[in-house]
Formats: C-alpha cells, structure tokens, sequence
C-alpha cells in the first residue's frame, strides 16, 4: 500500500487565502469606487474648460476663462479640511464608513451641479451654487484616494503592497479617462445643445455612478492591521495633533512629493484649453489624446506598482519626476508650434509625459504615502498631507492660464510644472525605502 502525505488541512490555508481575497475585494473595490468617484470629479474640470465659462462667468476678456479654470481649484481648497474629517472618521472609525460617506457626498453634489440654471437665469447665484457644491467635492475628494489607498495597502501581503495599492489611482486613471471620453461623442452634437443641455448629461448620470459605488464600498471589510489597533485600544483621539506632534517632517515630505500631481490639472485641463483655444486643434482631437494618453496610464500603472515591490519605491517614483521634468517642457513647446492637421509630435510627447513619467510617480504614491505613517493616524497622516500638497496642484490651470496671459508664454508655464515636479523629486530623495518594511512596522519611530 502507497503511503502518501497528507494534504495541509484548509484550516491551515485559510489565513492566507483569507488575506488574498480580502485583498482582491479591497483593490476591486477601491479601483471601481475611486473610478466613478473620479469620473464625477474631473467632469466638471472638462466642462469648465470648455462649457462653463460663458454660462455661468460671463466676464469680458481673459478674465472669464480664469474664472471658470479658478473653480477647478476650488474644490482643492477644502480638500485638506476633507483629509482632517475623513481622517479623524477613518483612523478612528473605520476606513469602511468613511469611504461610504465620500461616495454619497460626492455623488450629490455632482447631481446638483447638473440641475443649475445659468447665470442669465438666476443671475450671481449660479456661479455661487457652483462654487459651493465644487467645495463639497472636495471635501469629498479629501478622503477618497487616501482611504481607499490605505485600506488596500493595509489588507495586501507585505510583498505586494505596491501592486495592490496601485489600483487605487488606477481607478482614479479610470475616471479621468472616462470623464473625457463621455465628451468626445457629445461633443459630436450640435453646439447650440451643448450649450443649452448637453454639458449636463455627464452630472446627471452620476445618480448611477453613486448607487452603483455604494454598492461596491457595501462589500469592504476592515483591514486586520487596523482591526488590531482597536482592539488594543490604540486609536488616536485627534489624529492632527498626534501627526503634528510626532510626524510633522513626514508630513512636509508628502506634502511636497504630492506636488507632481499638478501634472493632471496642466494636461487635462489647461493644455485642452491652450489647445484648442491658441493652437486651433479641435474639442474632439485634444479629448482623444487625453483619453488615449491616460489610458496608457491605467495600463502602466500597475506594472510600475509591482515594479516598486522589486527593487524599491523610491527609484520609480524619482526616475517618474526626472522623465516628467523633460517632457513636460518638449510638450507644451510642441503644443504651442502645433496646429490643425501638425498634431502628430504633441500626440507623442503627451503620451510619453502622462502614459510613462507621470504613471512612474502617479502608480507609486498610493502606496509610498501611507507607508510613512503607523496604522492608527495612517488614513489622516497620507490624507491631510497628500491634500496639502494638492492645493498648489488643484489651482494649476488657473496658475498656467495666469502666467501664460496674452503672449502665450509657454516656457513660463513649463518652468512652473517643472519646478513643482523637482520638489517631488527632492521630497523622495529624503524619505525613507518602505518597500521590504513589514506591513506592522511601517512608521515606527526609531528608538
């Protein structure tokens, strides 16, 4: 009679299977949740650079344009007081409520931009109302990345946190592709429904985009590392004054490696504008290579995630900032000698920029950020930093627009992109390797 080993009792597989699903589910959810989070907020940054201007600031000049780009950054202004409540409700809640309460928040405030009359309605009030639910998506925005980013990081095995996390802004990828996409057809539409009507169809569909994510964010459970940490009454009451007290540089760090993120703002946003509006090259054409040059993004981005769980995050992320720092100057050079039918050089730097160097930065930090911090202040350490950071990057367009005025000063809008992103850089170059650090010994203070 053969003798034969034994099979290990599932009992014995059933932690690291366990882990693996909560894994699968936490980077699923967190991809699909941050996607059509995402897609409600950078609608309103294509509608604003391309609709909202003579609906609802109906300034003279320049001065209107501004204006509308300006209500991009709104919304980055209470980001921070966002990552300070979402925090607080995350790191001493549960990451679960708090991303539920993001979702809803945002879903609203989306839907209700989508129903307001134009200024020639109802006058001074439209653009307030506008400006205000604009506010409350940021105060939305100031929890969806960090919470969803540090719940998959948490919930991944050691050696493929990076991996995991990175579908976190993959989804936010994902939205931004598909906020620019859903015009490409609509724009294919008569002008005058556009005008009237049309800009509104992507706001009201946020209504699904809403019960859809919720449904989703039903499903999450707690990490363990974090179930650990209220059970043994660990939790900070005030996460900001512990993170104040004890992680203030960490913080400062994040807050400057956050600063290449200004890239999402000058390219879907103020290049389609300079594009179209100085270069002459169509709505349709320059939404295409947005769309295009961040669906590359998507796709790389959770290569480069696993390539950070190989030889490091700090290597990929400051090579991302070197490449970003070239191409941003060839891009906006190459955008500004273009024209209808001489597009074929833009298209190929844009998508380098945004497909490649910005992917190398943008599918690390989801990551690299919470890893700074120890589990109890995680969700507010990377949320509140990570929105700091994001102020200067949210005003971005308005800044460009601003120093390129009248005489199309490209090179001027190429050195402020390249003096942020070189920040980010530097930022890195000081902060800790994270990526062999066990998940439990993450932002432990050294004695």
């Amino acid at each position: 009679m053969t003798s034969q080993t034994p099979a290990a009792p599932p009992a014995a597989l059933a932690p690291e299977a366990g882990q693996l699903k909560n894994a699968r589910n936490a980077a699923a959810s967190g991809f699909v949740g941050t996607t059509l989070e995402y897609y409600d907020f950078y609608i309103f940054a294509t509608a604003a650079a391309l609709y909202l201007q003579p609906l609802f600031f109906p300034a003279e000049g320049g001065a209107g344009q501004i204006l509308a780009l300006a209500t991009v950054g709104v919304s980055y202004v209470t980001r921070p007081l966002g990552a300070i409540m979402w925090g607080w409700l995350g790191d001493v809640v549960g990451r679960k409520k708090a991303l539920m309460a993001c979702i809803v928040l945002m879903g609203v405030a989306t839907f209700i931009i989508g129903l307001v009359p134009t200024y020639e309605t109802i006058g001074l009030w439209a653009p307030i109302i506008i400006v205000l639910m604009r506010l409350f998506q940021g105060l939305s925005a100031g929890g969806e990345s960090p919470g969803s980013a540090s719940l998959s990081m948490e919930t991944a095995p050691d050696h493929r946190r990076g991996f995991y996390a990175s579908w976190t802004i993959a989804g936010a990828t994902a939205g931004l592709v598909l906020s620019s996409a859903i015009f490409i057809p609509l724009n294919l539409l008569p002008e005058e429904f556009m005008m009237s009507f049309g800009w509104r169809i992507p706001f009201l569909l946020s209504i699904l985009v809403t019960v859809v994510t919720v449904f989703m964010r039903a499903r999450l459970q707690e990490p363990e590392v974090f179930e650990e940490v209220k059970e043994h009454r660990e939790t900070v009451k005030v996460p900001l004054f512990y993170l104040l007290k004890n992680y203030p540089l960490q913080m400062l760090r994040v807050a400057g490696m956050a600063l290449f993120l200004l890239m999402v703002g000058l390219f879907s946003t103020f290049s389609l504008a300079y594009g179209t509006q100085v270069a002459g090259i169509s709505n349709s054409e320059m939404l295409a290579l947005i769309t295009v040059s961040n669906l590359g993004t998507l796709v790389m981005v959770p290569i480069l995630g696993h390539l950070s769980d190989k030889v490091g995050r700090k290597p990929v992320f400051i090579s991302g900032c070197i490449g970003m720092i070239v191409l941003v100057i060839a891009y906006f050079g190459a955008l500004a000698h273009a024209g209808p039918g001489n597009t074929w050089l833009v298209w190929i730097l844009g998508i380098l920029l945004m497909s490649f160097a910005y992917a190398a930065a943008n599918g690390i930090y989801p990551v690299y950020f919470p890893e700074q911090f120890p589990a109890q202040v995680r969700y507010s350490g990377m949320a509140i930093s990570l929105m700091l950071g994001l102020v200067i990057a949210g005003f971005s367009p308005a800044i460009a627009q601003t120093i390129n005025g009248e005489t199309n000063n490209w090179i001027g809008v190429s050195l402020f992109a390249a003096g942020g992103i070189a920040i980010s850089a530097l930022c890195a170059l000081f902060s800790p390797e994270t990526a062999k650090i066990p998940t439990a010994d993450l932002g432990a203070k050294k004695k």
